[in-house]
């Protein structure tokens, strides 16, 4: 099979597909922090449900995102994608309809699960139907206008949470998914690939997710009645895990990738700076609300200047990785957004958007672009070529455990529960300790870079 070349209506036609799809989960996890203290008053939830809410989706997507992409190579990319995506578009209408935070939680799970099956499929599907000589710019293209989307979600969240409901910023999937399955339908071809063989392997999936929702459980919990349980269940599973996967004949996560120095400490990395990441999204756009007064809108603006740093500069980032290596971008990066990071404590009840707000985020968002692409190749240099995609999805789903993990420890550690995100004295000292402890985890990655991740990465042979 020669691919699909560039330029033709069938190449755009699967571009749009892939982005559409992956604009849906793109649009989930930038819309959703906004929207989350109107949630909260609207179902009376408390501080532990929100980050549920929030966590929910992460975990499910975070566990099942490698099987979802060994699905799509047996059973078909674009099988598993529209399938992916119909889920996703059937539980963002259970989140838009819940009754309760309950109900919210439950369904936030499920849409994670549907992104876990189209998230990988949108790429696989670009990588399987273009010609190779094409990919490069499908890819590209594909790239840029998914980080369009997660542009889009602060200020389409915004917006409908101000002028409508907050359940709209899931109902409106629903349009969005039709449209996306429509392309795929229309212009994708289907394509496999033809070495994936072998069980699917259940029984890992299921302890990965198992020790994650124990571990995401206790730290939520922190303290609480079920906290000893919940870490002694994180605990167990987790060594079954290795367990299961070390003798398993075709392991969801194959260990011996991490026998690899540079691969191990690229991910450990990832795991730092993702939980970062997400634990300032978090806090700050409940900050700007209960705090500084804005409104679900401006809250969700303030943040875009670090997709409009990732927007303009990422590429650039990874030309000065190939140039120089990946140890300088992904030492500095960190240490940049700990800079950003730490000009974010001026935001407060007098805070000026230009001054206190847009600096910090800026010099973050510089940091960000920096480190990016030169971790992404860094990680898939580090493996052997015919593992390159499990490397991928296993970094993807560290970045997106990292993120979980913070967001349901940091409110704990800092004193937060029940009701105090709506007491804006109690939440503006707890957010000042969580920027200094994010601070402090970027400062570690960029050190654990440092030290640990060489000035060329040479990729090992199987």
């Amino acid at each position: 099979m020669s691919g699909v070349v560039w330029g033709t209506p069938t190449a755009r036609g699967i571009v749009a597909a892939a982005t559409l799809g992956s604009g849906l989960t793109l649009l989930d996890g930038t819309v959703v922090n906004v929207a989350l203290r109107s949630i909260g008053a609207d179902l009376d939830a408390s501080l532990a449900q929100l980050q549920w809410i929030t966590n929910g989706y992460f975990l499910s997507m975070a566990s099942l995102i490698l099987i979802g992409g060994s699905l799509g190579d047996r059973l078909g990319r674009r099988r598993v994608f529209v399938i992916g995506t119909i889920w996703f578009a059937l539980a963002s209408l259970l989140c838009g309809l819940a009754p309760n935070a309950e109900v919210l939680i439950a369904a936030r799970v499920l849409q994670g699960i549907g992104g876990a099956l189209l998230t990988p499929g949108s790429l696989a599907m670009i990588q399987g139907a273009f010609r190779s000589e094409d990919r490069s710019r499908a890819i590209g293209a594909w790239s840029g206008l998914g980080g369009i989307a997660a542009a889009l979600g602060p200020l389409v969240g915004g917006l409908l949470v101000d002028h409508a409901s907050w359940r709209w910023i899931f109902l409106i999937n629903l349009p969005l998914a039709v449209l996306t399955v429509w392309l795929a339908q229309q212009w994708v071809p289907e394509t496999r690939d033809p070495r994936a063989q072998g069980r699917f392997d259940i029984p890992g999936a299921a302890l990965a997710s198992l020790s994650l929702a124990c571990l995401t459980w206790a730290l939520t919990d922190a303290g609480g009645p079920v906290t000893l349980w919940a870490a002694g269940g994180a605990l167990v599973s987790a060594i079954a895990f290795v367990v299961v996967e070390r003798r398993s004949r075709g392991p969801m996560v194959p260990l011996g990738l991490f026998h690899d120095r540079t691969f191990s400490a690229a991910n450990l990395m990832t795991l730092l700076v993702y939980a970062a990441l997400g634990a300032i999204l978090f806090f700050l756009v409940l900050q700007l609300q209960t705090v500084s007064g804005y409104n679900a809108l401006e809250a969700g603006l303030a943040t875009l200047p670090i997709t409009i740093c990732m927007l303009l500069l990422a590429s650039r980032g990874g030309a000065l990785g190939e140039r120089i290596g990946p140890r300088i971008p992904m030492t500095f990066g960190p240490l940049v957004m700990a800079v950003g990071t730490l000009w974010l404590l001026r935001v407060g009840p007098d805070v000026s958007w230009w001054r206190d707000v847009a600096p910090g985020l800026t010099v973050f968002g510089l940091g960000l672009a920096l480190m990016v692409a030169p971790l992404t190749a860094t990680v898939l240099a580090a493996a052997p070529d015919e593992e390159a995609g499990i490397a991928s999805g296993i970094n993807n789903a560290v970045a997106r455990a990292g993120s979980l993990l913070a967001v349901a420890a940091l409110p704990t550690a800092v004193g937060l529960a029940g009701d105090d995100y709506r007491d804006a004295a109690a939440f503006d000292s707890a957010y000042a300790t969580a920027m200094i402890a994010c601070a402090a985890l970027l400062a570690v990655g960029g050190l654990i870079s440092w030290f640990t991740i060489p000035s060329r990465v040479q990729t090992p042979t199987a």
